[in-house]
């Protein structure tokens, strides 16, 4: 009989795995360091500087390069976590991904770790840019509430990435635009530009449906923002857990869905 230490040994070397491999896959492709060094850091000075031009004052300021940030750091998070089985339809070799004694939480956790480790130092880059270039503190809130935004974000970013793995699951490699796209969305409806309290009345129910709508409201009332939505850190922990439960279920949903209609077969070699 397994002991439980023996257990908890086995669940790590599973989700090493699929860290590994996100790793490794990442190294060996030169594009994914555009996806951390150029990307988020041309989007953020353009943004940046375009506040500079428009003479924002300092708390407007703040606002919009907290949501620039956020989303260069939710973009990059997410794309590990969708990588995970978005390289291997497109190295043609679902299949065998699926075929060793592994669950989705292996999967999801694995990426997650990698898109972590990404996504921070997407996070860190651009908080010492706010402040080389546009005397923005991120540290002003204190490092508990910056820990607890940042690790908000990651979760957000695995809903994403994981409905991004679902989507694959279901409709084959004409979903991986999914990929680059939800995040656009999100940045339509989340307040991360300017606040929800200005979108059309029946956009303001899809906002707060939305878990970073819920840290962008938190992290920016230490600026001087009063929340539209009370409680924001506690709900979007609430909603990002809830996603996350629901999305384990239904991606072994679309997995046993994709055996039987042989489209993890038609995705492999």
């Amino acid at each position: 009989m397994k002991t439980s230490s023996s257990l908890m040994q086995g669940e790590w070397i599973k989700t090493r795995a699929f860290a590994y491999k996100n790793w490794t896959m990442a190294k060996r492709n030169v594009f994914t360091l555009l996806e951390i060094l150029f990307w988020p850091v041309v989007g953020f000075l353009s943004v940046g500087f375009l506040t500079e031009f428009a003479a924002l004052k300092a708390e407007m300021k703040a606002f919009v390069l907290v949501g620039v940030v956020s989303m260069g750091t939710v973009q990059v998070c997410q794309l590990d976590v969708a990588y995970v089985l978005l390289y291997d339809v497109w190295s043609k070799a679902l299949k065998h991904g699926f075929i060793a004694p592994t669950g989705i939480r292996h999967l999801i956790l694995g990426s997650l770790f990698v898109g972590m480790a990404r996504g921070g130092m997407v996070f860190f880059i651009l908080m010492g840019a706010s402040y080389a270039f546009f005397q923005f503190d991120f540290r002003v809130p204190g490092a508990w509430p910056v820990a607890l935004f940042l690790f908000g974000l990651f979760l957000s970013s695995a809903t994403v990435g994981v409905l991004v793995c679902i989507l694959v699951l279901v409709f084959g490699n004409r979903a991986d635009v999914a990929a680059w796209s939800l995040v656009s969305l999100m940045l339509l409806v989340c307040g991360v530009y300017y606040p929800v309290s200005i979108l059309p009345a029946w956009v303001v129910p899809i906002s707060a449906a939305i878990p970073l709508t819920y840290y962008l409201e938190y992290f920016r009332q230490f600026y001087g923002f009063t929340p539209v939505f009370s409680n924001p850190l506690a709900k979007g922990y609430l909603l990002v857990l809830g996603y996350l439960g629901a999305e384990i279920f239904l991606m072994k949903m679309a997995l046993r869905r994709a055996k039987k209609t042989g489209l993890l077969l038609k995705l492999s070699e």
